[in-house]
């Protein structure tokens, strides 16, 4: 007879499943339609310095959004360097686009990922590089880097 141990919670592993010889991750699936997730409109103002070559450098000090897996809220440091072209963001809106994700259950490489094509579609920059800087999650700190660039 198996004795219980006081404190700690069932795990349930019924809901594993075989495929080919390895167990199925009870990741899969939480993420599948992540790039057609409906985000606030990042809005944009008119550069007029398309002429110069410079770089902007946004921070985020206090993003937040929701581990997928556990429901847990998520903290980081959100930083964006971009070289305008003819747009620049728009502040207001994009702290709105941020603010959106607090109630978002999202992974962080996919949110590095959905916030440079969210911003890339709003601004066309002639480069954008955006990192993302976790709170470590179960002693595990992570950064996720994603960079567009203009195709010459």
């Amino acid at each position: 007879m198996r004795s219980k141990q006081i404190g700690m919670p069932a795990i349930n592993h019924g809901k594993c499943a075989k495929r080919f010889g390895a167990k199925k991750s009870s990741y899969e699936g939480l993420q599948g339609r992540i790039r057609l997730l409906r985000t606030p409109k990042i809005e944009a103002w008119e550069n007029q310095y398309a002429d110069k070559v410079y770089t902007i450098n946004l921070e985020v000090p206090e993003f937040t959004c929701i581990c997928p897996k556990t429901g847990l809220p998520d903290f980081a440091l959100i930083r964006i360097e971009y070289s305008p072209k003819n747009l620049c963001v728009e502040l207001k809106s994009f702290k709105l686009y941020t603010i959106f994700y607090r109630s978002v259950g999202i992974f962080h490489e996919h949110l590095i990922n959905k916030m440079l094509e969210d911003l890339v579609k709003a601004v066309k920059p002639r480069w954008m590089r955006i990192a993302g800087e976790f709170n470590p999650r179960g002693g595990i700190k992570t950064t996720v880097t994603a960079e567009y660039r203009i195709n010459k």
